[in-house]
Formats: structure tokens, sequence, C-alpha cells
């Protein structure tokens, strides 16, 4: 069992709503500084912002790449990766091209994720790979998982938040027996009690993406008001 404010020690709290204004992110972190979470998941924007908020407050900065689709060049990702290695970031989580896993590109996947990872790597940064779990078929799903093993990526991650229902068990319980231990699982979405959080660490999950405003509910092991992320 997970106490409450160990709780935090799992906890990805995301800053990622495109329409928030400079004043709301800053409100955002002071939401999470008392709590101390993991890491902040911030919008590429912000890093200049928030990274010496973090830093004074003992959390680590984490960053999106190719968020929220994940589309994008393989190469416009490398030079992604790239800037925010020099910016200093903690953590990096993309999202795959899921118009390519829906296609069965596995190849095409394994090379951009291998390519984005040995520039993480570079810098000491571990990667997550965002797969959006609503779109995908459980064989999807674990073929995924694979893939991300073979080309070198740190952790899997269930979902960006924007679509469906976030982390479903079925989706975590399938990533978790096919990691086996090789790769970390980070559930992500929906993840809106201390129960719910401690349920899925329970699965395998080592590390959790929730909304920053759920932060405070969770680490004092009660439900977070309202619904989203």
């Amino acid at each position: 069992m997970i106490h409450d404010m160990q709780l935090a020690e799992y906890l990805d709290a995301a800053i990622l709503k495109p329409e928030m204004s400079i004043p709301e992110v800053l409100e955002a972190v002071e939401v999470c500084r008392p709590f101390r979470p993991k890491t902040l998941c911030v919008r590429p924007c912000d890093l200049e912002l928030v990274t010496p908020l973090c830093r004074e407050s003992g959390m680590g900065v984490c960053v999106v790449l190719g968020f929220p689709h994940g589309d994008q060049l393989t190469a416009s990702k490398v030079d992604e990766a790239k800037h925010y290695v020099e910016a200093g970031v903690d953590e990096i989580d993309m999202v795959c091209n899921i118009g390519w896993v829906r296609s069965g590109e596995w190849d095409l996947l394994q090379h951009e994720i291998a390519s984005v990872a040995e520039a993480t790597h570079a810098g000491g940064i571990p990667l997550k790979v965002i797969f959006e779990t609503c779109f995908l078929t459980s064989a999807e799903i674990e073929k995924m998982v694979t893939v991300c093993i073979e080309a070198g990526a740190d952790f899997v991650k269930t979902s960006t938040g924007f679509n469906g229902e976030g982390a479903v068990d079925e989706d975590v319980q399938l990533m978790v027996k096919t990691a086996a231990g090789r790769i970390q699982v980070k559930p992500s979405g929906g993840i809106r009690s201390a129960e719910r959080a401690q349920a899925l660490i329970e699965m395998g999950a080592s590390r959790l993406g929730v909304g920053f405003s759920s932060v405070p509910a969770l680490c004092k092991g009660v439900d977070a008001e309202g619904s989203g992320y």
C-alpha cells in the first residue's frame, strides 16, 4: 500500500491544455508545488517559465513531444527532442504516429522511436511513448509495447488525456503483461482518486499521468472533484 503523500512520487502532473494562459500555468504550478509530484508535464512553450519553479521546489520537468497527434515528420521529432535535451528537461513524453500503428507500419514506428530515443538518451533523458490506446486494438497495443522495447524506449504510456477514457484496466494489464519488466508502464487519463491510483500501481504501473488539478486530492487520499484528465 502506497501512503497518500508517497503517491506523489508516481505522479506526472499534466499542465497541457492548449488554451491555458501564462497566469493559469503559473497557478497550476502553485497547485502542485506543496505536494511535489515526480514531474510537471508541460507544453514546450512553457519550459522556460516552469523549469526554474520546478528546480526551486524539487519537482522534475517533463515535456511533451509531437503532441497531441504524433504525426510530425520523424526528422522533426528528432529535432524537437534535441531542443528539449539542450533545454535541460528531465523526461520526454512523445506521441507515436497513431496512423502508422493502425496501418501496421511497424518498421517505420521502430525507426522513429529508436531515432528519438537515441537523441534523448544522449542527454541521459528517458523517453515515454504515448499510444493513445482508445484508438487501438489489443493486438496493436501488444505489438506496440514490443516495438517500443526493441526501439529502446523507457516507458509506454496509454494516453494523451485528450481522447477517449484514458487508462482502461484491460489495456494497462495487457501493457504490463507484454512489458514483462522490460519497459515501464504509465497509465494516463481518468485517474481521479487515490484508490484508482493505488489499483493501477498494484497492476504494475510505475508512473501515473494525472491532471494537475487532481494532485491535491490524490495526495490527500480523497476523490478529485469534477471529471476529465
